[in-house]
């Protein structure tokens, strides 16, 4: 694998580079996801949109940029080195990939052009509370009413749904199935339909950024079901192996580590700089090592999805490895900002009845980021269930 850029991947990195200083918001800042408004969110997207480069991943027939692997690793790495707010995954790089893969041409028109405008947010309806790790015990129902499912259930950790035009939701069509995976339908529901109640979970941080959606005889026509009836438990599957390529998040962790140094220089310990504590530099030190390791198996992956290759289990190393560096991540950043880092509630009230953080800037975000970071390693399949699907499609155990 060639690691040195040629002349054109220079080039198209400089134009990359000089699009985003000229047509980045602002005004758009990294916040906590719960902070961001609609707007916010979408700002980025439909800038992208009008360029043409939103969805770099996609075939180029459906909108796709027709870039290389390498293209879409600078992409990447350029965005993080403005902490860019991207667009969401959840219609972009989740349920797009398996509408124009398994859906009907009548769903291609229909929600593709709108995922890559923006014009309509999308959530997902995965989750549930005695279905998580354990995905195929989804009991939310859809029964058959002529040309429409009744649906009926509850999901949770629905994130952004208080923002969402449409969810992607598994449902269970044949409870009577020999196998609860083969019972599973793949359901696309307006979340504006009438018995639809979207309920926020508040994070310990204060925070709105998950919910819980309740489905109460929610009617939705048939022709909204993507694929074959019975058959989405394949579909989630393929759906869960894009998702994970993109939890890793090299370059984010890369521009992460970046910050980690340059906090480690100001903070001190002992009245010396916190970057010469033998220590806390070997940490720094192993990270960049796993790092630089993991982002050898991102370019890998996506080489070989340039040459037609799906995500397969080396999706499931990224996320594991991925998620375990990020939570290092935030440990570090925590323990850099030492007590100024200790955790506050976002809703303390402004009437100055509770004293407001202290401290550095970034040492009020380092503890609520650390606390959310926890989740990284159960989203999109917890880290247990993929060593196990390494161990069963590498290692054939």
């Amino acid at each position: 694998m060639n690691l040195e850029f040629s002349a054109d991947e220079i080039a198209f990195r400089d134009e990359v580079r000089a699009f985003i200083k000229e047509n980045y918001p602002q005004n758009a800042e990294i916040r906590g996801a719960d902070d961001l408004t609609r707007e916010q969110f979408l700002a980025w997207h439909k800038i992208l949109a009008k360029k043409g480069w939103v969805a770099p991943a996609w075939p180029v027939e459906y909108g796709g940029t027709g870039w290389t692997a390498t293209q879409r690793y600078i992409w990447s790495e350029e965005n993080a080195a403005v902490d860019a707010i991207m667009p969401l995954p959840f219609g972009v790089a989740m349920v797009a990939p398996v509408i124009y893969t398994f859906g009907s041409q009548a769903q291609k028109d229909r929600y593709l052009p709108k995922i890559l405008s923006g014009e309509e947010w999308w959530c997902q309806g995965y989750s549930e509370p005695g279905a998580g790790s354990d995905l195929a015990s989804v009991k939310t129902t859809a029964v058959r009413d002529g040309d429409h499912y009744v649906i009926n259930g509850q999901k949770t950790w629905t994130t952004l749904a208080q923002h969402a035009d449409w969810g992607f939701f598994l449902c269970r069509t044949d409870p009577e199935a020999d196998k609860p995976q083969k019972g599973i339908s793949f359901i696309l529901i307006d979340m504006k339909t009438p018995g639809i109640e979207v309920r926020p979970i508040i994070t310990i941080d204060g925070g709105h950024e998950v919910n819980e959606t309740w489905l109460t005889d929610v009617r939705v026509p048939v022709e909204n079901r993507v694929g074959e009836e019975n058959m989405g438990w394949t579909y989630a599957k393929f759906l869960l192996a894009h998702e994970r390529s993109g939890i890793a998040g090299v370059a984010r962790s890369k521009r992460g580590v970046e910050r980690l140094r340059s906090l480690a220089s100001t903070e001190l310990l002992d009245g010396e700089p916190l970057i010469e504590d033998r220590d806390f530099a070997r940490k720094i030190s192993q990270l960049e090592i796993d790092l630089t390791a993991l982002e050898f198996t991102e370019l890998r992956t996506l080489a070989g999805e340039a040459q037609g290759k799906g995500p397969g289990p080396e999706s499931s190393i990224l996320k594991i490895k991925g998620t375990e560096i990020q939570q290092r991540l935030t440990e570090l950043t925590l323990e850099a900002a030492g007590n100024y880092g200790h955790p506050y509630f976002r809703g303390f009230p402004e009437d100055g009845s509770n004293a407001r953080p202290i401290g550095p800037d970034y040492a009020p975000a380092s503890a609520p980021l650390y606390f959310n970071m926890r989740k990284t390693s159960i989203y999109g399949g917890s880290n247990e269930i993929q060593r196990n699907i390494i161990s069963k499609m590498i290692l054939g155990l």
